[in-house]
């Protein structure tokens, strides 16, 4: 197999060109969470299944546009410029600088507070009866900015407020259980990981409890609507990285407020480690390789790159064993100089394994080591796409058979607007009233 040069696809497109050199700064950025912001409707958000129907597929009452895979991989690679204040998130483990909205209906975080979105051709603006994604002075899609949950104007009995412990990333709860990484500031930090970001700002708190996420996930569920609970950790220096505390995070979750929760951790040392996960009732596990070319990850994410590629299929084949095909993903990261080749081989041999390959483009967070670096081009992104979700849908994988966690919502990426043929797929949906 030939490699492509970084930043190619074997073709020759181009990928999205860096604004300056990686650097080892220290953690600098802000995290913040904007307001106020425009309520959305009260129709909670929910799945539905899609069939194509006339060149749109049907969600509940609601089509998906031509197109729609489409634009939403333009506003991840170039950003959107918003005229309207909108809830955000800068730092942490992901998704970072995430502006949150449904697009047309459907759930979608793109950049929108960092410099290059700043230059970006699109545009949110408010119109008489709601809010519209533009270019060129086109109006293209209805846009509905995520409101600041109301969860978040409350705290526990010791004075902690709510969204310190977990946010609301449109409508999953989502929190970084341990706020600390084994790896954070030595030579073994991932380039693109902020997880000490928001700790450094005050933004969140070091470790947080079962009991306190049970207490938050009941009111994100019964105040703003939660569907489902995204646990994910820093990794921990002992053999099950960290795996059985997110893990009993996650269970205190599902049994106080009965969400379906995923939980993330990297590969542990000893495999029965994800049975035991399974055991405390774990809806869902995200194993997160981050790149299938063993070049780029040893680049960007050295002690993951330790345990290897094959490292990650040995434990995606007990986890798959454990909670079954399509309850188990991986993030794979666009954007990194990898070789597309690989990336796509990579994800048909996990898929075939039973394994959702979550495929996003580079979103860089501010504070870490990838900060001066921009979106990949949606082109590339779109292409990715194009050659992985038809391969899922083929094996029988799909967004809609996962219980919970990023590969459920999907908002951080277009694929599975085109899982199947056309624009087509799963993902999170919101009933829009007016405006329409």
């Amino acid at each position: 197999m030939t490699k492509a040069a970084p930043g190619e696809l074997a073709d020759g497109n181009p990928v999205r060109a860096k604004r300056g050199a990686m650097n080892s700064s220290a953690a600098r950025g802000t995290a913040r969470l904007t307001g106020p912001v425009p309520a959305r409707p009260s129709a909670g958000p929910g799945a539905g299944r899609r069939a194509a129907a006339g060149g749109t597929a049907a969600t509940g009452t609601r089509a998906i546009p031509d197109g729609l895979a489409h634009l939403i991989a333009e506003l991840q690679g170039y950003g959107l410029r918003t005229e309207v204040p909108m809830e955000r998130r800068q730092g942490g483990a992901g998704p970072a600088d995430a502006g949150m909205l449904w697009i047309d209906g459907f759930a979608a975080t793109v950049p929108t507070s960092s410099e290059y979105a700043q230059a970006s051709p699109y545009v949110m603006r408010a119109e008489d009866d709601g809010w519209g994604i533009y270019r060129d002075g086109r109006r293209l899609a209805t846009a509905q900015p995520l409101q600041r949950p109301r969860y978040y104007d409350l705290e526990t009995a010791d004075g902690i407020p709510y969204w310190k412990i977990a946010l609301l990333h449109l409508d999953s709860l989502a929190s970084t259980v341990i706020q600390t990484c084994a790896y954070w500031g030595n030579a073994d930090q991932c380039t693109f990981c902020g997880i000490g970001v928001t700790l450094a700002n005050g933004r969140t708190i070091a470790k947080k409890t079962p009991e306190m996420l049970a207490e938050v996930a009941v009111a994100a569920r019964d105040m703003d609507g939660a569907v489902d609970a995204t646990l994910t950790t820093g990794t921990t220096a002992t053999p099950d990285k960290g795996a059985l505390y997110v893990a009993r995070c996650g269970q205190a979750i599902r049994e106080a407020a009965g969400l379906p929760v995923e939980v993330q951790f990297e590969p542990p040392s000893v495999l029965d480690v994800i049975d035991q996960v399974a055991s405390l009732g774990i809806d869902s596990v995200g194993i997160h390789v981050e790149s299938f070319d063993p070049e780029v990850l040893a680049r960007v994410a050295p002690a993951k790159a330790r345990t290897g590629i094959e490292g990650y299929f040995r434990a995606w084949e007990r986890a798959v064993a454990a909670f079954g095909p399509g309850q188990v993903s991986t993030y794979v990261i666009l954007g990194m100089g990898e070789d597309p080749a690989l990336t796509v081989d990579g994800c048909r041999r996990a898929i075939d394994m039973g394994v959702y390959p979550f495929v996003v483009p580079l979103r860089p967070t501010v504070g870490s080591l990838m900060e001066d670096l921009t979106a990949p081009l949606p082109a590339y992104t779109e292409a990715i796409y194009r050659q992985v979700a038809p391969y899922l849908a083929a094996r029988g994988l799909g967004a809609q058979g996962v219980a919970a966690g990023c590969a459920r919502c999907q908002a951080c990426s277009a694929m599975s607007l085109l899982e199947g043929s056309g624009d087509r797929g799963e993902r999170t949906y919101l009933p829009l009233v007016g405006n329409s």
